[in-house]
């Protein structure tokens, strides 16, 4: 795989698309290095408040309802005995061993027995039959890989993040059921990469091109996959250290479950083109001699997204729409704010078309739910309750309630509470209803103050000095702390640690908060979060390995506008000042053409058009731009060998390069012993370059 240094310093003038994010999960993780700083595995020990609200908890929810535990173990055919699945690299793919101890009790102090209830849940870990001719393997990744059996072999959904477990769960299903059939079919129900990331450890791609093997995906899913999230890429794989607590050690005062499953692979990714979309919303056709009709379910869970019901197995598939948990309208980690009534609207279609006649609900995450009053139960509330966060979260707000007072207002219905599934694991009430105010009327809270609010680092100095010093902060700060009044310790000591990032007691001080708070949570973001958070204030960011989603088949699949438009985010204009000039980039093999230029400090391009008088034009087939873009071949090396044509000043190439910069993916978050803001506002000096004059 090829290292994101690698493929920066393979780029003279295009560079790196940056670290790609597929949605929620899909941290394409490697596999943890030793942690450095003084973190201790154990934690601190969880204060009597935090007790408090724990045990509270487990009075209050219905820990009665066993129904999931039954769902969950049914149909079980064959455990997998391996705890560890070797990626082909030689290190570790996949780690079920590290979870063990959720195993060895049944209870922890420092863990909310709900989180832990759905932990648990998600300690299954191998081969189970949904019906007879179809079938799951769950825990070998964040995702299922399911097997439904076709006339002439099998058909996959959704091959997991990475080939190594996708092989280890051919492998086990192999071995059970037998028969020896190929893979007939391949089918990816949405665009986030655990659902199709390990597809080359289940099908050839030469197979998928020849159209020996159909490869089934919802209409615009290429584009979708690409671009949801590459523009600010960077940003999200950093705050994704956060939510889904990357680097955290997994134990008891750590790392427990990352709610859709325990965690992502570390393996090889892949992604290979799809070659038949579904584009009606609703379409019918077999696959494999199986029939299925597909629903088109757009701007849900994700972009694109689809549903699909067997009909003559009364099977209904719910990709990611429906599963065990409140999902996500706003993610920590950033997306664009999803559309809870659609989403909504769209179970409500699944049930009355489908849900109805089926007698089995399954899905890319978590355990089946048989019969039909139980699918019919399922899908009624989750309808109900991304309908409920649009309609009370706006009902609110147009009584004046904003973006930051509604997580303090807003609350589930207690039928909804009540159903294990509509509990807040994934997405957070909390965070989900800010989410659906940011959708509808932005952050602003209509007070002027916050329009243009002064630097953090400069007010929070002032705060810090009107309120007598540090001393007196902190005083203040940890007698709040022993009344386990851990919301205003936050908000309190935040000030001080931002006017003096080298107050390490400060810091000290807001950790010790942040981590009980973390224990308190129910939903994994929240705890990750404040769990991480509290991890850097006192040791540091993280050395360990990081995403690196940035494989050389999803680079490849980008197209070339959106590689040149993520050109313009990597460029610093602080350093284009000055500079002016225009490319003309034609791509023959598959004639496109693209006028790139670059004008008042700003990276621009457009598709289908050339400039009359370009300082450079330059020709280069897209099947070798390509190994460019993969860092397989310099653009230097190409021009060089005469595959890259160049017509006219060539440094041209040169001046944009000097331009990029390359993401940093431990940018800080918790304030560190320096100012970024300074950093970041620096200028630099140029000298003005007057090139030829652009033709209009």
């Amino acid at each position: 795989m090829t290292t994101r240094r690698q493929f920066v310093q393979s780029l003279p003038a295009f560079a790196v698309a940056g670290h790609l994010v597929f949605g929620e999960g899909t941290a394409l993780a490697q596999e943890p290095a030793p942690l450095k700083g003084h973190f201790h595995p154990k934690g601190k020990a969880p204060s009597k408040f935090t007790l408090e609200v724990l045990q509270k908890a487990k009075h209050e929810l219905p820990f009665a309802d066993k129904r999931d535990f039954e769902e969950q173990k049914k149909g079980l055919i064959a455990p997998m005995k391996e705890l560890k699945i070797k990626a082909d690299a030689g290190h570790v793919a996949w780690d079920m061993e590290r979870f063990q101890f959720l195993e060895k009790q049944q209870d922890f102090d420092s863990i909310h027995p709900s989180l832990l209830r759905q932990a648990v849940l998600n300690n299954n870990y191998g081969l189970y039959e949904v019906i007879p001719g179809i079938y799951q393997v769950r825990g070998f990744d964040l995702s299922n890989i399911t097997f439904v059996r076709g006339k002439t072999g099998w058909i996959v959904f959704d091959p997991l993040v990475t080939a190594e477990p996708v092989r280890a769960a051919w492998k086990l299903l192999q071995e059970h059921i037998g028969e020896g059939l190929p893979v007939s079919a391949v089918i990816y129900s949405h665009t986030h990469g655990d659902h199709w990331g390990g597809v080359r450890g289940i099908v050839a791609e030469k197979d998928v091109r020849s159209g020996k093997v159909p490869l089934i995906a919802p209409a615009g899913f290429l584009d979708h996959t690409i671009s949801e999230n590459v523009y600010a890429g960077n940003a999200m794989n950093r705050r994704l250290f956060y939510q889904y607590g990357l680097l955290l050690p997994a134990g008891p005062h750590g790392f427990v479950d990352m709610a859709l499953g325990k965690g992502v692979s570390a393996g090889a990714v892949g992604l290979i083109a799809p070659n038949r979309y579904v584009s009606e919303p609703f379409e019918e056709f077999d696959v494999d001699g199986v029939k299925m009709v597909f629903q088109n379910t757009p701007n849900t869970e994700a972009p694109r997204e689809m549903n699909t019901y067997l009909p003559d197995m009364k099977a209904l598939w719910m990709a990611e729409n429906v599963t065990a948990v409140q999902h996500n309208i706003y993610t920590l980690r950033g997306a664009p704010v999803r559309d809870p009534l659609n989403w909504s609207k769209h179970i409500a279609e699944s049930l009355h078309r489908f849900g109805t006649k089926a007698d089995v609900l399954f899905a890319s995450h978590h355990w089946p739910r048989w019969g039909n009053d139980r699918v019919q139960e399922v899908l009624r509330a989750q309808r109900d309750l991304y309908a409920h966060l649009n309609n009370q979260v706006l009902h609110f707000a147009n009584q004046g309630v904003t973006i930051n007072e509604i997580h303090n207002v807003y609350k589930l219905p207690k039928g909804l509470l009540s159903q294990w599934h509509c509990r807040g694991y994934h997405g957070s009430p909390e965070n989900n209803c800010r989410g659906v105010i940011q959708r509808f009327l932005g952050y602003w809270d209509g007070n002027p103050v916050n329009l243009i609010p002064a630097p953090q680092h400069e007010s929070a100095a002032l705060f810090v000095e009107m309120m007598g010093g540090a001393s007196k902060i902190l005083a203040r700060g940890r007698e709040l702390q022993s009344q386990g009044k851990y919301l205003l310790v936050q908000e309190l000591v935040n000030k001080l640690v931002q006017a003096e990032p080298q107050n390490q007691p400060a810091k000290d001080l807001l950790a010790d908060a942040f981590e009980q708070i973390g224990y308190q949570q129910e939903n994994v973001g929240l705890r990750n979060s404040f769990l991480a958070a509290a991890y850097e204030l006192r040791s540091g960011i993280p050395q360990g390995e990081t995403a690196n989603s940035s494989s050389p088949d999803v680079i490849r699949a980008m197209s070339t506008e959106l590689f040149l438009n993520f050109l313009g985010i990597r460029m610093d204009s602080r350093k284009a000042e000055g500079l002016r000039f225009t490319i003309n980039l034609l791509t023959p093999d598959n004639d496109e053409k693209f006028l790139i230029e670059l004008s008042n400090a700003t990276l621009t391009n457009i598709k289908g058009y050339l400039a009359e008088k370009p300082d450079l034009t330059l020709t280069i087939p897209r099947s070798d731009l390509e190994q460019t873009m993969m860092g397989a071949k310099t653009l230097e090396a190409q021009i060089k060998d005469g595959t890259a044509k160049v017509q006219g000043d060539v440094s041209v190439l040169k001046k944009l390069a000097s331009t990029m910069i390359d993401f940093n993916p431990r940018f800080e978050i918790m304030p560190g012993t320096k100012s970024r803001h300074e950093e970041l506002t620096k200028t630099y000096p140029y000298e003005a370059v007057t090139p030829e004059p652009i033709a209009e």
